[in-house]
């Protein structure tokens, strides 16, 4: 059996956040592992976290996605 695809949602907008996670988490193979509101959480949250897919804005506070 394969196993889920561990998916890390960075964005700096929490309703948007949420929304995407909702639907990520309808289908059974996926699997939101972690969520960041700008690219330094996201790093903080990459370190203990193992993820396939990482999604992610390109323009947030402190860090971007690009810089990420």
């Amino acid at each position: 059996m394969m196993e889920n695809i561990k998916i890390i949602i960075a964005d700096d907008h929490q309703l948007f956040r949420n929304g995407l996670k909702i639907l990520l988490n309808a289908y059974p193979d996926f699997e939101v592992s972690g969520e960041a509101s700008n690219g330094l959480e996201f790093l903080r949250i990459l370190r203990n976290t193992t993820a396939d897919v990482a999604l992610m804005d390109i323009n947030m506070p402190e860090m971007d996605g690009i810089e990420a």
